[in-house]
């Protein structure tokens, strides 16, 4: 079916009366689209230097920054990207999938894990041969990397399942994430795997080097209270210092002892990899002091169960639908930019924010920023929340080549669909300037999951302009699934 491009201009004025700007928004995936859709998407996507390219889980479009024509007629099914013999079990993955682009390299980046294969899972990954994915000799560099190993086994010896894989660009290396979910505690988190691909030989189409990677998992099986890492992906083109680690940053979740609902610090790992020497790479957690917070929709009987979010709609017992903040974690990515005289890593996360009555959840956006030549340290953290209402969670963040950060993230209320703004503040000044990028008009009824994260990423060549993604509903989604997405592009007038 052919789908007509549609553009949405909004227009806002920031507080300091610069002159009013636009944002074009068009229409991504939808759930219409492809053949399979899957139930939870988990929509992510980055732009490159001549396109934008989005994931659903399953599949993957790209469209022309420009004119924003699509580079294929229709979204492709991962299974069929030709991973041929060099990723063999790599055919089945649709899960937990990212797209990166290496701005350093200008290349397109797919990387997500395989299911479980005769006891084996696989890290999957997809590296173009150039940056134009309409090329006529464009062809992607596959890769599949035994990670069996890395992510273990509990005491019955069943693999830990690999949950939230993530991975990002640094110049050493292709480095990831994982959650290690035990099948005996009806996957419960219970600790973290943290792992190194070989970059520069995966971008020369040579035999990279084999992965490396650390664990770090409760030996007693309890739940894992610093989950969900998000290793640092580089925005613009200026790489970090020679010889700089790779830094990642997860969560530190209140104590699960029944009433605690707090807690004042996350946590910051150091990984340094010694290709030529694995036994002297490193694997370092440290702590770091930000703001007491409470998680958002953090529920002391069950601290993994964040699903408190409202929508307009009821079910059958008089109770509003709810769905997932996903606030037990930091959210895609953790952006960092190398500004010369100083680097910034900027994340964020999903908080309660009501002053209400016990029952009040409201949810609002918690960012942060590290700076530091040596190991990075907490420069500056804020929130953002306008208003007593609207729930706002699923975050992801960055920042343009002057310092201006962009926050995009889901919304919705008790009488508010779900839908989709964007927040953006000058980090020299962080006062919050909200827009809204798309209303919703229809609720998800029959799962109380929303995507897992989403992505906000900046133009590589001019460095101002930010592309974020997000989902929606125009229909509600009962038992067909109904699922859209939106595209939308920004540049803010003090970037030039």
């Amino acid at each position: 079916m052919i789908r007509l491009k549609l553009f949405l201009p909004l227009f806002f004025l920031c507080s300091c009366f610069l002159p009013a700007q636009t944002v074009t928004s068009f229409e991504g995936i939808d759930a219409s689209q492809v053949a399979s859709p899957k139930q939870t998407i988990d929509p992510n996507g980055a732009v490159g230097t001549k396109q934008y390219m989005e994931w659903v889980n399953g599949y993957y479009q790209a469209f022309n920054k420009t004119t924003l024509v699509k580079v294929w007629t229709k979204p492709q099914a991962i299974s069929a990207l030709a991973w041929g013999a060099s990723a063999p079990h790599c055919s089945s993955i649709g899960v937990d999938t990212v797209i990166l682009f290496d701005r350093l390299a200008s290349r397109w980046v797919i990387a997500g894990h395989s299911p479980e294969i005769n006891r084996h899972y696989y890290s999957c990954v997809a590296v173009s041969n150039t940056d134009d994915l309409a090329a006529t000799n464009f062809t992607w560099y596959t890769y599949q990397f035994d990670l069996t190993t890395c992510i273990g086994a509990n005491s019955s010896g069943k693999l830990y399942y690999p949950d939230y894989t993530k991975l990002s660009t640094w110049v050493d290396g292709y480095y990831g994430s994982i959650d290690q979910e035990d099948p005996d505690k009806s996957y419960q988190e219970v600790g973290i795997v943290a792992f190194v691909l070989d970059r520069t030989n995966m971008l020369s189409h040579s035999t990279p080097n084999p992965v490396q990677c650390f664990s770090n998992t409760n030996s007693n099986g309890s739940v894992y209270l610093a989950h969900s890492l998000e290793p640092a992906d580089i925005d613009g083109t200026t790489a970090p210092p020679q010889g700089r680690d790779e830094f990642f940053v997860s969560i530190q979740n209140p104590p699960n002892d029944g009433h605690s609902t707090t807690s004042n610090t996350i946590n910051l790992w150091d990984f340094h990899v010694d290709w030529i020497n694995p036994s002297n790479s490193t694997f370092r957690q440290s702590t770091l002091p930000v703001p007491t917070y409470t998680p958002g929709c953090y529920n002391t009987a069950n601290v993994a169960y964040t699903f408190c979010v409202p929508e307009p709609s009821f079910n059958s017992f008089g109770v509003h639908y709810h769905i997932d903040s996903v606030g037990d974690r930091i959210m895609w990515r953790l952006a960092y930019r190398n500004f010369g005289s100083y680097e910034s890593f900027l994340g964020s996360r999903t908080v309660l924010v009501g002053t209400g009555p016990p029952k009040d959840k409201q949810t609002g956006i918690s960012w942060f920023e590290l700076r530091g030549s040596g190991v990075p340290t907490v420069f500056q953290t804020g929130v953002v929340s306008p208003d007593q209402s609207l729930y706002r969670f699923m975050p992801s963040m960055a920042q343009d080549q002057v310092g201006n950060a962009a926050v995009g993230y889901s919304t919705s209320s008790g009488t508010t669909h779900p839908g989709i703004k964007v927040s953006w503040f000058s980090l020299s000044n962080p006062v919050p300037t909200e827009l809204g990028m798309q209303s919703g008009t229809a609720d998800e009824k029959d799962f109380q999951g929303w995507g897992d994260y989403t992505s906000m990423t900046v133009d590589p060549v001019d460095g101002c302009t930010f592309w974020y993604v997000n989902e929606y509903f125009t229909t509600a989604q009962v038992s067909a699934l109904t699922w859209r997405t939106r595209i939308a592009n920004f540049k803010l007038p003090t970037c030039k």
